[in-house]
């Protein structure tokens, strides 16, 4: 973007957050948004809920400014900062009820974002920055490199150095990270993750641009509906397969790995033990950060999954619509036969073809089949004297469906999400297959599920085989994904 006079302008008048930071409430909005909304990443709140923490909020300043600070309501101020002049937040209804929801828009996000960044800074970390600059050069001159001998030299100089790295660490030489290092780039690291859940929230912005779209072309279309789904579908595809919409993706699938969320959060444990790092005072939730961006991922999802129900209600209702006028033609040509059967008209009215008879020669006709009569052998019942063993009939399994469902809610209690996987590992399975098909009953009735079907997953349990002896039992599945 070009930083000419006439661009700031436009600028300075139109973008929310300008507006935001020329507001003679920019401290409360700001600082009331951060804490609420981005701080414990916070997408969607109730407007009671919203209105409750801005009453507190309201009376904490009017106690250290007067009375007469911010006289209106609560309600007041989130009305006004989701008003068009505004654009601070987000008010929409969920479909079903009526009750208000407010979100943060990207571009306040961006405004907060900037504020936080004015803050003095303990140290200026510009080591990591500099080698994270050198390793994007790196990648993008290897990646486009089409000569195979220039690739393979490289993979052997990179190789020859990890063999001179391992010398020197099997020597006793192991180069490690000084305290400044370590705080250099869990800064960075930070700094990365919160941006990410910006760029979540301004993916998530342009998806709901094209919703509200797709709904203005609906209301208004009347033409033909294959003009409007190929117009849709292309916009669609064109947001789903530009820079932003692919690098999504892919981060997207890369954080859908079951593996790389256990890889990220034993790094994370690792990291946020180190002294350095917890001189620091890192916020709480960073230790769940990859799962703040799965949450902030799934909202994504959901806007473009609404894409869809429109297109489908549209269809549904042309359908309807189709339908309706065949039954009126249909309607009407009785209509007008009625209207004829006093007075029909002169000469013929109605031509059909002349009737011909179906001809059935008799050696035509499948011989007659006799049905097969069962023969019962006529025996006298006696009575039995066998001993029988009654205890293989108390020997029966019982799955516990109740613990199960518990075991279920106790995981998602601590976390966001849990795989059929981890829940496996976690409760080990006492009784093997039915157990395993009880928890696919449960994902199926009695709680929110996602199923991978790109990512398979292995569960195992102990059991016997015929002769008794233990042996591990194997089961593979797509990943079925319990949410809370």
């Amino acid at each position: 973007m070009t930083l000419d006079f006439a661009t700031l302008d436009a600028l300075r008048a139109r973008h929310p957050a300008w507006r935001l930071l020329r507001s003679d409430h920019a401290p409360l909005v700001a600082s009331f948004l951060h804490r609420v909304f981005v701080a414990p990443n916070v997408r969607v709140m109730a407007a009671a809920d919203l209105a409750e923490a801005l009453d507190d909020e309201l009376y904490a300043l009017r106690q250290q400014l007067g009375a007469d600070a911010f006289p209106k309501a609560p309600l007041e101020y989130l009305n006004d900062w989701a008003a068009t002049d505004k654009g601070w937040l987000r008010k929409f209804y969920r479909q079903g009820s009526d009750e208000a929801q407010f979100d943060l828009t990207p571009a306040t996000e961006k405004a907060i974002a900037w504020l936080a960044t004015l803050s003095a800074r303990s140290f200026v970390g510009t080591e990591s920055r500099l080698l994270t600059l050198f390793d994007l050069l790196k990648q993008m001159s290897e990646g486009s490199e089409t000569d195979p001998a220039l690739r393979v030299a490289e993979l052997r100089r990179r190789r020859d150095e990890i063999d001179i790295e391992i010398a020197q660490v099997l020597g006793g030489d192991v180069p490690l990270l000084d305290d400044t290092a370590l705080k250099e780039r869990f800064q960075q690291f930070t700094q990365i993750a919160r941006e990410l859940l910006t760029d979540f929230r301004e993916v998530e912005h342009n998806f709901r641009l094209l919703d509200r779209n797709v709904r203005e072309r609906i209301a208004l279309w009347d033409g033909a509906k294959g003009a409007l789904l190929e117009q849709i579908m292309g916009e669609r595809d064109a947001i789903a397969d530009s820079d932003q919409g692919r690098s999504f993706r892919a981060f997207w699938d890369f954080l859908m790995s079951s593996r790389r969320q256990d890889e990220l959060s034993a790094l994370l444990e690792r990291v946020l033990a180190l002294p350095p790092v917890a001189d620091l005072k890192p916020d709480p939730r960073t230790r769940r950060v990859h799962y703040d961006w799965l949450e902030a991922g799934e909202h994504t999802q959901r806007t473009v999954a609404q894409l869809s129900q429109q297109l489908r209600r549209f269809l549904d209702d042309r359908a309807w619509l189709e339908n309706r006028r065949i039954m009126e033609i249909l309607h009407g040509i009785e209509a007008k036969a009625l209207a004829l059967r006093e007075a029909p008209p002169p000469g013929a009215v109605m031509e059909i073809a002349e009737p011909a008879a179906e001809i059935e020669l008799p050696m035509e006709r499948p011989l007659h089949t006799p049905s097969v009569k069962p023969v019962f052998t006529n025996i006298a019942l006696e009575a039995g004297a066998a001993d029988v063993d009654a205890a293989a009939l108390y020997a029966q399994i019982v799955i516990d469906k109740a613990q199960m469902a518990r075991n279920v809610r106790h995981a998602l209690q601590e976390h966001s999400q849990v795989t059929l996987k981890q829940l496996a590992e976690r409760y080990p399975l006492q009784h093997g297959l039915a157990e395993l098909v009880t928890y696919l009953q449960l994902a199926g009735e009695s709680f929110k599920t996602v199923v991978d079907e790109d990512t398979p997953e292995q569960i195992a349990w102990q059991g016997v085989d015929a002769d008794g002896a233990p042996a591990l039992r194997r089961a593979h599945l797509p990943r079925v994904i319990f949410i809370r």
